[in-house]
């Protein structure tokens, strides 16, 4: 392997691709956290091809993102649940919503709290100094030690 593809294989934003890369797995990810299950549920929802959904929600529960659990043996149907994993996927489906709020046009859904009734508008913040992401430099390395 050259030094190249050691660098894309570190990085943690092209592994995570690795796992959820094209619209189809993502927006199938979206549907499972609004509460989908069923491969027909998803079928409707995405307008998406039966052997294309096959093959993302294989790829997503192969990935660790999402398991599958029979709910009827006669005949055999599987739902599709979401892993640790897949509901650690959450925050990056807002901040991709954010970003198209923002970037792409207008009249887009909008998150609401249900508690409150109120819009979300999701930030990214740094855990470690409370910094919102994108107001301090960064670079891609090994982390060191705080020592």
């Amino acid at each position: 392997m050259n030094e190249k593809n050691n660098l894309f294989m570190g990085c943690p934003v092209a592994r995570g691709l690795e796992s959820v890369g094209d619209a189809w797995s993502i927006l199938i990810l979206r549907d499972a956290h609004s509460g989908v299950t069923r491969f027909d549920q998803f079928r409707k929802n995405l307008g998406i091809a039966p052997t294309m959904l096959t093959k993302r929600l294989g790829a997503l529960t192969d990935a660790g993102l999402l398991e599958k659990r029979v709910y009827s043996e006669r005949p055999t149907r599987e739902e599709y649940l979401l892993t640790a994993a897949g509901q650690d996927f959450l925050p990056v489906l807002m901040m991709i919503g954010a970003w198209a709020q923002r970037n792409c046009g207008e009249n887009l859904a909008r998150y609401i709290d249900e508690e409150t009734g109120l819009e979300v508008e999701p930030i990214g913040i740094d855990a470690v100094t409370g910094a919102k992401l994108g107001s301090r430099p960064m670079r891609m390395g090994q982390a060191s030690g705080a020592g």
